[in-house]
Formats: C-alpha cells, structure tokens, sequence
C-alpha cells in the first residue's frame, strides 16, 4: 500500500470512529433541556431563609475541620450548562451532562475563604438541593460524586425517571460555582488560608487550597472561554473527541493527578489561541500535534499562559511562583488560577511518556497505528509488570494530621509511596505509579471523609531490567562517607550491612536472599521490607501482584525448571560425545535441541531419572521412581557427501542405519546406555533420554531452496518438517535470551491452553510463536517484564486479534521487508479465497507467519479450525476479564487464581475421566478429576499393568 492509500485508509477509520463516538445533539438537546427545565423547578421551589446547619453532613463538617457554617439558604443566582455538552464535544459512551449552579453571595461570609468554611457550605448547599430534588418526580436517583477526585469539593448526579432511548446512561452533574463570592486577592498562591499549616509553628502557603476555590469562582469565565474557541470549529471538536478517546484507554493518565475531559480541551484551546493551530488541519492532524506538543514541547518548562483578559498581565516574579509551586501550569486568562494545579510530576512524566509512545506507533505501524492508539486497552494490569493494593484503612488521617490540610491526606500518601519505592528500589524501577481512587459511587457526605480510605491504594511499577530487578546485593554508600551512610542505615535499619567488596570497596549494602528459580520475587522482598518498616503493615495489608501464578508451574514444592542447568550440562556432555564418534562414514558436524525443555519453554522439563544413567545406582532408586522416561529430540547433521540416495524411503533407511551405527559406537565405546527401534533411537545420559534425528546435507539444501522451487517438491515431508523445527527452536531459544520473562510466560500459556483442553488443536510451537509476537511487538507498551503482565498480554492477543481478516507476523529477528510482508499477506489472501461464499470453507482459523514459515504451513494450516478458534477467543477474552479483576480489585483467595484454569466441563456433551492413579505424571494435575452434574453411563476398572511409579 503506497503512502496515499495508507493515509486515506487512516482518514477513512478516524472518520468511522468519530460517526460512531460522537453524540446526536439533535435527538439529546431535547431531553436535557427538559431535564434540566426540571431541576431547576425543584430548585426554585426551596423556600428561602430556614437556616441551614452542619446537621445536614456532621461528619463531613467535622472532618475537613471546618467551623462557623450556619447559613441561611438562598436560591442560586443562576444555572448554566458547561462542559462537553456546552462545546458539542461529547464522546460516548459518556452520557453525563454538566449543570452550574450559581451560589449565592448572601450565604456566605466574607472570611469563608478561610480553614474549610466555603468548602463546608458548598457542601451544605448541595444537600439542600439533593433532599429536594428526590421528591422530585422526574428524578429517579441522587448520587454523591467529587470534582475530580477531591473529596472536599463534591458535586451531585442526577438521574431522570424518563432516560432518551439512545443514552441509557444519562444524567446531569450538578457543580457549584463561587463567582464572585471573595476576593481573590485573599487567595494568592503565597497566603495561608489554613490555619493548622505550619512547619514549626510558622504558617505555611497553601496554594492548592487556594487553586481549589479560585477553580471554583472562575469556573463559568473559563468555561465561557472554551465555548468561544470550540464553537466554530468543528475540526478542533473532533481533535478532542479524539484525545478523549486515545485518553480513556489509558487509565494511567486519565486520572485525577494528570488528564481529563477539561484539561484536554484547556490544551487545544492553548494551541488555538496562540496560533500553534490553524484551522487547514484536519482532526487526525490536530491530534498529532497536539501528542507532539504536550510530549516536547518547551513551553512546559515556564508554563502556558492564557492570554489575559484584563490589563492584569502576569509579572516573572508571578510566573516564577507558579512554577516553584507547582510542576504543571496552565494559567488561565484571568492570570490568577493553575488550571493543572492537581497535576503532579509523576503524572506528567506519565502523559509525556504516553503521548510520545503514540506518536512512535502513529509513525511506525500500519495504518498510522489506528488500532494501537484509539482501540487497544493501556490499562494498569497490562501497563505494569508490578502491581500492588496496599489496605490503608484507618491509616491515613491519624499519620497525616488530619483529613484535609493543603492538600487532601490521600493525596501527600500518594506522593509518600511514591517516593519512598523510588528510594527503595533505585534503578530496579523504570516508572513507579501511586493512585488512590478514594472516592466511589457509593459513597455519601453523610458518612463523612473517614471512609474513603476503604478503597486500596494502588501501585503500579515497571521494571527497567531483569538484569537489574533480579540483582540480589544493592551497594550503598562507602563506609567513609558517613552522613549518606547514616541515611542509608535509617532507610534499610536491619537490612543494612557493611560489606568489602572484590575491588576493595567497604560499603553500606543490602542483601536478598532467593533461590534461582524464585529471582522474580526479589521485588517482592524490597517492596514488602519498605512497607512494613516505614508504614507499619501487616504482610495481609499488602497484596503484591506477582507470584499468584505459579502455582501451576510447580511440581512437588518447586519449579522443575531449577534442575534445567543439569538437563543443559547433559546435553552439552551428550553434543561432545557426538562430534567425537569415530568409525562411522559421515562425522556428525552439528547437534541441535529440538524439544522445549532445551529452550526453557516446556511447562515441566524431564527431571533426572537414576535409570536415565550411564550406570544405575541402586541407591538412587526408591519406592516412587517414575516409571515412565520423557524422551527428548535432538537433531544432528552429518558431514556433506554426494552419495546419498534420492528417493524418500531410501534416504530414510540410510539415516535409521546412521543412527543404528551411532547408538552402537556410544554403547561399545562410551558405555551410554541405548535403545534402538526402526523408527527411534534413545540415548540415556545424565538421567536424561535424548532421541536423536537425521536432517541430511541434500535436505538441508532442498529446503533452503538451493536447488529451486521444482526441486524443493522432492523433499521429504519428514526433512522439511525436521528443517522447520530446528529453525523455530533456534529462533525462539534466541528469544529467550534477550528476553528472560519469556520463557515463564511461554509455559503459563501452555499451561493456560492445555488446562482448557485445547492442547489438541494448539501446537506447543504456535503457543510459543504467540507468545513472541507479545514480547516483539510491544508497542502501544513496552516488554513484558512480569509474567502475570505478559501472561495477561498473551490472553488479550488470543482475544482481541481479528483472526479472520489478518495474518500475525512473528518477525523475529527483525528480517521482513515490503516483499515477504507482501508475500505473507497473498499467502493469508489465499487461505481465506473461500471464505466468502462459506465461512466455514477455512482450513486454519489462524494464519501464523514466521521467517522460516511465510504460509503458515507448519503449525496451523489445520488447526485450530473455526469453531476451536471461537471457543479459544471466547475463553481467552473471559480469563483475560478475570485476571485483570484480580489484579485491581480485592481478591486474595487463591481459588480465584485457579479459577483461570479451571475449565467448564459442563460445556461438553459427553465427558471421559481417567483414573489418576495410572496416568504416566499424575501429579502433574492441577486439580482432581471430577464431575457433579450429568448422567453417569459407564465405569471402567484400571488396568493393573501399568503403574506411574
């Protein structure tokens, strides 16, 4: 596709996306007009003067420590609408309507700015309303919401008896707003408006309580100012509906402490304003810009100033403050409010990180990564490799002095988190998230601010390196630097240690102590030791996100990969002694791992068997040795010659008496012990049985087209499968290597596949050609460097990925060009020619391309067919649903973590259990076989010949 057709096809979906999120004004305006015609009638119908006291919320009162709050109540000065409904820029499925409401200067006092008294009267102000608009008739239902999260500043949703038929969802929040009501001079950025702010009985600036009123007076004049700049240009409408859709997708960034629907539209109308846009571009064009600018842009560093609407322009010295103050700054005109004054570095770092990552997949992938950018879901369990809910009830107010101060207490714990894990884990962490939701749809003033800690706090950490997470000694600072080696002490207490090194160095240090196979829990050490030493939790109020998995890749009490450095030992003895066999005509001149177990992908490699052995010690054996010897294929190739013969069986005697001669030469001269079949020959070495395969030099060419395409017909099915196998495992073994985390994945999934019963129709190489395809093409995200994280990927792609309409490729070194990605995709063209006129007329539901496979011949050119593709997505799309819930929400019981591969037999018509006791591995099975519910039909005895150990 040339660069024209790429970018009409880019216009084409962006413009499909927009018909599809924006709102039909023409069939809403109705029904929000009537809806708000209402509210307003329950408004006004509230008799003025009867006083109004803290009895209507005690403990909301009480709790952001207000006093003097008795008003007597007067009807608002005013509704207006405001917010995405008032500029057209509206984005399903978003349904909410914004409504101002006007408060009255008569209710207030002139010092109400001051300790939390107009936050308490907001408050106030807003039962009053609730309780009347309840006995309104057209209202079904009044919720308690927050501007944003702040939980001193809550706001009311309404809901209508009557909803429009298109918008189920529909309500109108409720907002007050303060205009006029102080002055504002008394709410400059450097006054103290909170009395108990003090550092050491000093009073301290309190800008942010400050910010939050002044939002609050100017909200109607900056809401005006959006209005004027959106209301003529639809383009610039379509941008936002844009941002808020790529922005939704991103939960990390469309949080309280970064992005919403308001900023978005504060940034474009910057753009506008100072000429950053014009009105040629189109609103694909519009959202690039706009990504570059907030990801590069150097204006970030001195602030974004409106341009002011009076004479009052802003002097350095203001703009200095407004930069020392906040690590945002979006002034608005009127050259007194931070408009991203909630913004925190952390989630700025967060916003720039994302809107660059976007621009790479909007310049790098196909179709300009529409689907990467507005449909993939960047949430937090696929974002981060590390997730943590820490339980902080009844915690937070008594460390923090109280509820609300400056800033509101869940707020400075977020920012404590935060930098106490930076501290902790250094250059382990590339990015380290701390959100606290703390307020949710069921929460009422009338319960107060104490409850709002009910709600995890949450932790997400990306891991800059498994080299550097899976280090177990951190080197602090030299012995003789006292002061730093002091903080380094109180940091760790009694993890810190005093250490020589190798190169002489005497220094503070920390250990962690782990098994190898448990590397992946050192993290888990850090961050638990942090907690527990610097907040006072217990491990039950820290639930970490990274070990719940592994249960189904244990066997006995440990994971069988921890004996894989002597199946590699054995196999690299076992490569030696045949490179050294003499007396047979053709010198073996490479070997080469076939089986998983030698690529660490195999959900359960052989462990050693005494009888395996170059001799038996009889000592080793014991009552349960298993029985049963798990071979594994090892593929060698011999030195060239031109005598061998060309038809397909011959060659195939010729190698059964290769093998023959190479099994006797190990036996007589080595003293390996073997077994030899017409089809098979086993070496026993190590506690290992290795099975060994023939690729021959003629082969070998054949397949790699030396001999053209016409020769390539005469290769034998069995050489060109042989060729295939021992190029994936080279690739994947390769793979694993660059990426440790790959391999655990690798064998959760297998795990994952077979435990559903889809084993049959899922090659053991396609899995790991999935897997890859998670760990390669990383973009909207980066490398999975968890398993959890890249399991959970992995699930997601088998979910989300239109199977019938694209090809994956698995490109993994990075070899494809325009013409294999050309030929690829006529290859998949031609698998689905009948498709058509019989969607059932497929061979292969899903068509896997790799380098040494462009057809997808080897592994699915057969299965999984279209019905077992469905029910492989369908059981995906459900594991990948609960395993995020668990990651986010209060799951501790490790049943619900069985529950991913726990399988529903009811599904079946007709279920087969086999005894236990007589499989080859019975201890293998995650859970027992059994059956509750059906028809029992038959019952068969258990052989008595067989026995699994």
């Amino acid at each position: 596709m040339d660069a024209d057709a790429a970018a009409d096809s880019r216009i084409w979906k962006v413009n499909d996306l927009l018909k599809d999120i924006r709102i039909d004004y023409g069939s809403l305006s109705k029904p929000v007009d009537d809806f708000v015609s209402s509210i307003r009638k329950a408004i006004d119908g509230i008799p003025e003067d009867f006083k109004v006291t803290s009895e209507l919320a005690p403990n909301f009162v009480s709790d952001i420590g207000a006093d003097k709050v008795e008003f007597n109540f007067k009807k608002p000065n005013g509704f207006n609408l405001c917010g995405s409904y008032s500029i057209r820029c509206m984005a399903k499925p978003d349904a909410s309507v914004d409504l101002l409401v006007h408060l009255p200067k008569e209710c207030f006092y002139e010092k109400d700015y001051m300790n939390h008294r107009y936050h308490a009267k907001r408050c106030l102000y807003l039962c009053v309303i609730r309780k009347h608009l309840l006995s309104s008739s057209s209202v079904e239902k009044v919720e308690w919401s927050t501007l944003q999260n702040e939980a001193r500043k809550p706001i009311l949703v309404v809901f209508p008896v009557k909803k429009p038929d298109q918008f189920p969802g529909f309500s109108i929040r409720i907002i007050p707003s303060a205009t006029s009501l102080f002055n504002v001079a008394k709410l400059s950025m450097s006054r103290n408006n909170v009395r108990s702010v003090t550092a050491d009985g000093v009073p301290q600036p309190t800008p942010t309580y400050n910010s939050s009123m002044l939002e609050d007076i100017f909200l109607e004049e900056n809401s005006e100012l959006l209005e004027k700049t959106f209301s003529a240009w639809k383009e610039l409408g379509d941008a936002l509906i844009l941002l808020k859709i790529w922005a939704r997708q991103r939960s990390s960034i469309y949080v309280h402490d970064c992005l919403n629907g308001f900023l978005l539209s504060v940034i474009l109308s910057y753009l506008a304003t100072h000429g950053k846009i014009s009105k040629s571009l189109n609103a694909l064009d519009i959202f690039r810009m706009t990504l570059g600018f907030i990801a590069s842009s150097k204006l970030w560093e001195r602030g974004l100033f409106f341009p002011p609407q009076s004479e009052n322009r802003v002097s350095k010295e203001e703009k200095m403050q407004f930069r020392e103050l906040f690590p945002v700054v979006i002034c608005d005109s009127s050259t007194l409010v931070n408009l991203a004054f909630r913004m925190t570095s952390v989630g700025f770092q967060e916003l720039q990180d994302e809107a660059s990552s976007t621009l790479k997949c909007m310049e790098k992938l196909k179709d300009g990564g529409f689907e990467e950018v507005f449909m993939t879901k960047v949430d937090y369990p696929v974002k981060y490799d590390h997730c943590i809910r820490l339980n902080l009830k009844g915690k937070t107010a008594a460390s923090m002095s109280g509820f609300c101060l400056d800033k509101e207490c869940w707020r400075t714990y977020e920012q404590k988190v935060h930098s106490l894990l930076q501290q902790g884990l250094g250059d382990r962490a590339k990015a380290i998230r701390v959100v606290w939701r703390n307020t949710n749809q069921d929460w009422h003033v009338d319960s107060g601010l104490s409850v709002l800690d009910r709600e995890p706090l949450f932790v997400g950490i990306s891991i800059s390196s498994i080299e550097k997470a899976f280090r177990t000694v951190d080197i602090g600072p030299d012995a003789e630097n006292k002061i730093e080696a002091l903080k380094f002490r109180k940091f760790w207490g009694e993890k810190s240690e005093l250490r020589r090194f190798k190169d002489g160095r005497i220094s503070e240090s920390t250990v962690w102590v782990t098994q190898q196979w448990t590397k992946h829990l050192i993290v888990k050490q850090i961050v638990e030791y942090i907690f527990k030493r610097h907040f006072s939790l217990s491990s039950d109020d820290i639930v970490q996100l990274v070990d719940q998995l592994d249960f189904s890749l244990i066997y006995g009490d440990k994971d069988p990969i921890s004996t894989s450095e002597n199946l590699l030992q054995a196999f690299e003895v076992f490569s030696k002694c045949l490179r050294e066999i003499e007396g047979i005509p053709l010198k073996v001149s490479n070997v080469q791992p076939l089986d998983s177990a030698l690529r660490f992908t195999s959900v359960f490699p052989p462990e050693p068997h005494p009888v395996a052995r170059e001799k038996v010690d009889a000592r080793r054996l014991h009552k349960l040795t298993p029985s049963c010897i798990p071979t594994m294929e090892v593929m060698i190739q011999l030195e060239g010659s031109g005598n061998w013969p060309m038809g397909d069986l011959a060659i195939e005697k010729t190698k059964s008496a290769f093998l023959l001669q190479i099994a006797e030469s190990l036996q007589n001269v080595e003293r390996i012990p073997c077994t030899a079949t017409e089809d098979n020959v086993d070496i026993f070495m190590g506690g290992y049985a290795f099975r060994l395969r023939i690729l021959h030099e003629r082969g070998l060419n054949l397949v790699k087209g030396e001999f053209g395409v016409d020769s390539q017909k005469h290769v034998s099915s069995a050489d060109k499968m042989l060729f295939i196998r021992s190029q994936h495992a080279s690739m994947i073994n390769g793979l694993q290597g660059r990426f440790p985390t790959y391999a655990p994945v690798a064998r959760l999934a297998k795990r994952w596949v077979s435990a559903h019963l889809f084993s049959g129709c899922m090659a053991e190489e396609a899995i790991e050609l999935l897997v890859a395809h998670v760990f390669l093409t990383t973009l909207p995200l980066g490398v999975p460097c968890s398993r959890i994280n890249g399991f959970l990927r992995f699930l997601r792609l088998l979910a989300d990925y239109d199977w019938m309409f694209y090809p994956l490729i698995v490109d993994i070194n990075n070899d494809f060009g325009r013409n294999d990605e050309k030929e690829i995709n006529d290859n998949f063209m031609s698998s689905r020619k009948g498709y058509e006129k019989d969607r059932q007329n497929i061979t292969s539901a899903m068509f896997l391309a790799a380098p040494y496979d462009k057809a997808s011949e080897a592994w699915t050119s057969t299965s999984p067919n279209l019905p077992e593709q469905k029910r492989l997505t369908a059981y995906a799309r459900s594991s990948a649903n609960v395993l995020s819930k668990l990651i986010l929400q209060e799951h501790n019981d490790s049943v619900q973590w069985e529950c991913l591969f726990r399988t529903p037999l009811n599904n079946y018509d007709a279920v087969v259990l086999l005894h236990r006791d007589k499989l080859a591995y019975p201890r293998r099975l995650l859970f027992p076989s059994e059956l509750k519910q059906g028809k029992h039909v038959a019952r068969g005895k258990a052989s008595t010949v067989f026995k699994p150990f």
